[in-house]
């Protein structure tokens, strides 16, 4: 205190100037001070109480003592804070690769529907487009025949004349009988007009014309199938007579067969197909044909009609596959295999066979639901691949399934989950088992 004060005297002594001594004052006279003395006098004070601009001040001790310590506290509230912060969040750290390193990891699988195409092999034999046997419309015997198997017919073309003298004595016959009955209805014409012979009699002579007129045009027609004519176009598949032989009007046993003759462009492939992979054949659909004689070849095929319902004695369908033959070298008659890839729409769930387990519970899979956590799924197991099996139910689509489950994934534990993988089922290779 007493150190403040003195400081305070001293500077104050420092700031204000001392009055100079008078000639009155160094002759230590007394007498009174002129009007010069007292101006010169206020003057100095004046001066003396303002500060002057070039003595330095000194700052105030009382700032630096109360923010002094303020300051210290708060640098050092920072430090603890900091170093507090750091703590918990090593220990967060230590606790999560704790958990971490008693977690179990498992790899999962997505359980998906197996879509790829379905390979479906059928037998099926080739028949051609168009196929007959043309048998004699009348009696006679074989004038000349004008082509042979192997050849190329077109529609309307001659292949043999046929004598028949049998129809041509009845057609001779029809004929007078056909123009005497038109006369005499001509004359019964006139005399019904002159009211000579009754109505009655007019209408049974008329009807007599109209009947011999009938049987002539007959005789006419049969006559013309003397000349055997192909009825389209194709290939002479067979003949069967020859120039002289007796042939006999009708069809099968009753008639004699003179020609087959076929239409191999396209052909015709019938295949029956099971019930399971029915709904997935639908016309328009693409088909390879396999042929022993062309290995390693294949022709390619389209559905063209189904028959839209199945045989209740084998439960199959049958199916039309048409195959171009533009350069003939398929025949009618061949053996051969139809290969379909079929789509199914509605395929089963697949999961890999190194998911699966045989519990105390049934076919289980382990499954890992909400918050990564075990769940064991029982299945229904349909169909196995070999690297797949077949789930028909208990378990939808999308499912993340563990692979290789073993005993310590108990119900409900929390495990740490790898990135998923994508099955690795092949099944380019599969084929349907009733196409086996």
């Amino acid at each position: 205190m007493n150190r403040t004060k003195h400081r305070k005297h001293r500077h104050d002594g420092e700031g204000r100037a001392r009055p100079l001594a008078t000639p009155e004052h160094r002759e230590g006279g007394s007498g009174a001070p002129n009007a010069e003395d007292q101006s010169r006098k206020q003057e100095q004070n004046r001066h003396a109480r303002t500060p002057q601009r070039g003595v330095p001040t000194r700052p105030p001790v009382r700032s630096v003592a109360v923010w002094g310590p303020i300051a210290a506290v708060t640098v050092l509230a920072f430090l603890v804070t900091i170093g507090v912060w750091r703590q918990v969040h090593e220990r967060g750290q230590e606790k999560a690769f704790t958990k971490q390193a008693t977690q179990l990891e498992v790899n999962v699988v997505t359980a998906q529907r197996d879509r790829k195409p379905q390979e479906l092999i059928l037998p099926g034999t080739f028949q051609a487009f168009k196929e007959t046997t043309i048998y004699p419309r009348s009696n006679g015997y074989v004038k000349s025949w004008n082509v042979d198997i192997g050849d190329d017919v077109k529609e309307g073309q001659l292949l043999a004349e046929i004598e028949t003298p049998e129809v041509d004595q009845q057609l001779a016959q029809a004929k007078a009988s056909y123009e005497i009955a038109k006369v005499t209805a001509d004359r019964w014409r006139d005399l019904v007009g002159k009211k000579v012979v009754s109505k009655q009699e007019y209408d049974q002579n008329e009807k007599a014309y109209e009947g011999a007129r009938a049987n002539y045009e007959q005789l006419q027609k049969l006559q013309g199938f003397k000349e055997i004519i192909a009825p389209f176009g194709g290939k002479i598949s067979a003949r069967n007579i020859d120039v002289g032989t007796l042939v006999t009007a009708g069809t099968g046993n009753a008639g004699t067969a003179l020609f087959r003759i076929v239409q191999s462009d396209p052909l015709r492939v019938y295949v029956f197909a099971p019930q399971a992979n029915a709904p997935s054949i639908h016309e328009g659909l693409a088909a390879k044909i396999l042929v022993q004689e062309f290995p390693g070849q294949d022709f390619d095929g389209t559905v063209t009609r189904t028959a839209g319902a199945l045989d209740p004695q084998s439960r199959t369908m049958q199916v039309e596959v048409q195959v171009p033959n533009h350069d003939g070298r398929l025949y009618a008659g061949m053996y051969g295999q139809v290969k379909f890839l079929l789509a199914d729409e509605n395929a089963p769930i697949v999961v890999p066979a190194n998911a699966f387990l045989f519990r105390t519970e049934g076919p289980q899979v382990a499954t890992v639901v909400k918050d990564d956590h075990i769940h064991w799924q029982t299945i229904h197991v349909g169909r196995d691949f070999g690297t797949q099996l077949e789930v028909l139910d208990g378990l939808a689509e999308n499912t993340k399934v563990v692979m290789n489950p073993t005993d310590d994934l108990a119900e409900g534990i929390q495990v740490q989950v790898k990135p998923t993988e994508k099955p690795k089922g092949d099944t380019s290779g599969k084929q349907s088992p009733s196409g086996q």
